[in-house]
């Protein structure tokens, strides 16, 4: 499963925010299959970033996974510390939530930032206005209920990506065609994630 071995020749795996949850994350927390079946599940929590290679889906300078949401979210040599909240938004409806993460090595008093950044893809809680994801909501519940599964446990499913930012893998993601959001560019700049602060 790892590698993008699975796509056929030419083919390259660069979805947008918006693709990651409705066409993996969604299909996954509800039981169905993703087409292509390419990103494996792991255990966030035994890997540091660096061994990610070879175990996720790797794409250019990025490597994708499902995982199961953690508060703590730690590894062997560090932890990933929340910097900020954004939401995914698809068709005027609130799809998903995308949290940004820094990898720091060493205890949590003594930890040393590093470039590794992860975006964790959350599905919303269902609050939302839009009637095709009601449909999609109330499809998802009949499936949980057929299959036994429960809606806490697709709700703790997340697709995360896995980059080291540097000025190489900025210039990357623009010419692979990916896009940053607005946010991804203000912190991907700032020298020091702990002295982002918000005007109230």
């Amino acid at each position: 499963m790892a590698g993008a071995s699975n796509l056929p020749p030419g083919f390259h795996f660069f979805p947008s925010d918006e693709e990651l949850i409705i066409h993996f994350l969604r299909r996954k927390a509800s039981l169905l299959p993703c087409q292509p079946d390419i990103v494996p599940t792991l255990i966030l929590n035994l890997y540091d970033p660096w061994e990610l290679n070879g175990k996720a889906l790797q794409s250019g300078n990025q490597w994708y996974f499902f995982s199961h949401a953690t508060q703590t979210r730690t590894s062997p040599n560090g932890h990933w510390k929340p910097i900020a909240d954004e939401t995914v938004i698809s068709g005027g409806c609130n799809v998903g939530l995308k949290k940004t993460l820094i990898f720091f090595i060493g205890e949590p008093f003594e930890a040393i930032k590093t470039n590794w950044v992860m975006h964790e893809y959350h599905l919303m809680d269902g609050s939302t206005n839009c009637s095709s994801s009601s449909t999609s909501s109330s499809s998802s519940k009949r499936s949980h209920k057929k299959k036994g599964h429960s809606d806490t446990e697709s709700k703790n499913w997340v697709i995360c990506r896995v980059f080291e930012s540097s000025y190489d893998s900025q210039v990357s993601f623009h010419e692979e065609g990916t896009e940053l959001s607005c946010l991804d560019e203000v912190f991907l700049s700032l020298d020091d994630y702990d002295e982002v602060s918000f005007a109230k």
